[in-house]
């Protein structure tokens, strides 16, 4: 049965979205990213969901000091569940190599054990690594992506997926775009007119 429809901040603009938005952001300045994270985490971390987020650039005293900044204590916020953060690569490919079926079934379980600890939504944010395009599996990242937006309408995760288009080249970035229905730019969250919806884009790579 579709979900009731649960609007939120995003924490990029005063609009708000439903829950389950799918939305990428592709970067090149290190800064852009580090915004859009810290903004995004403080606004879900505010309004009671829980939080994660996947990332190879920043460490975890780094992010616990910004998101401190903010006041929000990360330990705290850590031993309640509120609050996670993993190295991307150990998220996505803990075993060398890329299993869509593994991650979507990780998203569903997260926002599962999220309904059970009473929180008001689920939001995750990863910066997907330049490993993907040479390890066992990376292939299926389009796939992956696609069937993400088709999972968010039965759990909405609220979901932002940063692309760095100085590791990816503009082909990847192109299809990438595709397979997202939302676009960070600017600070701005905007509809992609690039985006092909998920069972459409999915039929053309069977």
């Amino acid at each position: 049965m579709p979900h009731e429809q649960h609007m939120i901040s995003l924490g990029f603009t005063d609009q708000i979205f439903p829950a389950g938005t799918h939305m990428c952001q592709i970067f090149s300045e290190d800064e852009d990213r580090l915004d859009a994270l810290l903004k995004f985490l403080s606004s879900g971390l505010e309004a009671g969901e829980r939080t994660a987020c996947f990332t190879q650039k920043l460490d975890q005293d780094q992010l616990t000091k910004q998101l401190a900044g903010k006041g929000f204590p990360c330990k705290k916020l850590a031993e309640s569940g509120a609050f996670s953060m993993a190295e991307n690569r150990e998220a996505y490919f803990p075993d060398g190599r890329f299993d869509p079926d593994r991650m979507l079934e990780l998203l569903r379980r997260f926002h599962e054990a999220s309904v059970a600890g009473g929180f008001t939504a689920a939001r995750v944010i990863g910066e997907m690594s330049e490993d993907i395009q040479h390890i066992p599996g990376g292939s299926r990242l389009l796939e992956y992506e696609s069937r993400v937006s088709m999972l968010l309408k039965e759990v909405p995760i609220t979901t932002v997926c940063q692309y760095n288009a100085n590791t990816f080249d503009g082909a990847t970035i192109m299809q990438v775009l595709k397979v997202h229905p939302m676009m960070l730019i600017r600070g701005t969250v905007v509809h992609n007119p690039y985006y092909v919806p998920a069972e459409e884009f999915l039929a053309h790579l069977s």
